[in-house]
């Protein structure tokens, strides 16, 4: 199996003079996913947390409810690229084979292949439960995540997304060179070790756009974080889901554009029962 970077040689202008030397780069491979023997989606990503990958991108896309209807997993290295060969339940394969969804996406390509608007545009279950953080906990996420991304310390060139729990300050994080990717990972980590949404809150280092609300919500996140802007339509998604959207984090502050209500000054994250 490929690592997730690579050292290569490469040739520098800089000074005004050349000079010769290596660079670490991130590795991008074709990811196949196939189910019951059919190939849903090819994408392009980094070649780690493969198993993650498969379970997070098999949940976000609607295609099982849950990972017990995953049957078997296996991961196949072939001389094109990898496969994530997955056997469904009988009710789901048959569910999978009267949708008719193909894509070949390039990396971390959200949307492609999508065959209808309504498809594009489904809309979201209103999350549930009642969590909170408090800007204290927004801030430390943050300023853990650069620690954290060792492909990105090497390469500079991969995304991150990651759990934040306040409990014990505690960061499950994934990477990969596209951010559905490396959402999709994390969302995989999360259901495959059964860790409760409701114990912390999800961090991105991308731009937050309609497909990242879309997979955030799939599996019940209800406080999704990005170091960068939102799109409109992803504000709209998120208030319509009551899902709290919290962006621009940066190491002077935040921006909340949905659902402040969760957001507490002076409480850490909690869950209250009900």
């Amino acid at each position: 199996m490929p690592g997730p970077v690579r050292t290569v040689e490469r040739l520098a202008w800089r000074a005004g003079r050349f000079t010769s030397g290596e660079r670490v780069i991130a590795e991008e491979t074709a990811v196949a996913f196939t189910y019951n023997g059919t190939t849903y989606a090819v994408m392009m990503a980094t070649p780690q947390d493969l198993e993650d990958f498969a379970v997070g991108f098999t949940l976000t896309e609607g295609i099982v409810a849950s990972p017990d209807e995953i049957e078997s997993l296996e991961v196949l290295e072939l001389d094109a690229g990898i496969e994530l060969q997955m056997r469904l339940n009988e009710t789901r394969a048959g569910a999978l084979a009267a949708r008719r969804r193909h894509l070949a996406g390039p990396t971390g390509c959200g949307l492609c292949g999508i065959e209808s608007l309504t498809e594009a545009m489904r809309p979201l279950t209103p999350l549930a439960g009642d969590v909170s953080a408090t800007p204290r906990d927004i801030m430390r996420a943050i300023g853990a995540l650069s620690d954290l991304q060792v492909i990105n310390q090497q390469t500079r060139a991969v995304h991150g997304a990651a759990f934040y729990r306040p409990g014990d300050d505690s960061l499950i994080m994934r990477e990969d060179v596209g951010r559905h990717n490396a959402l999709d990972k994390l969302c995989g980590a999360l259901l495959r070790d059964n860790v409760s949404r409701q114990s912390g809150f999800a961090v991105v280092t991308s731009r937050l756009s309609i497909e990242m609300i879309q997979k955030a919500a799939m599996i019940g996140i209800p406080i999704l974080v990005a170091v960068s802007a939102p799109t409109a339509l992803a504000v709209r998604a998120a208030e319509s889901a009551g899902m709290t959207l919290v962006a621009v984090a940066r190491s002077d502050g935040f921006e909340v554009f949905t659902h402040p209500e969760r957001i507490k000054e002076e409480r850490s994250l909690h869950v209250v029962a009900g």
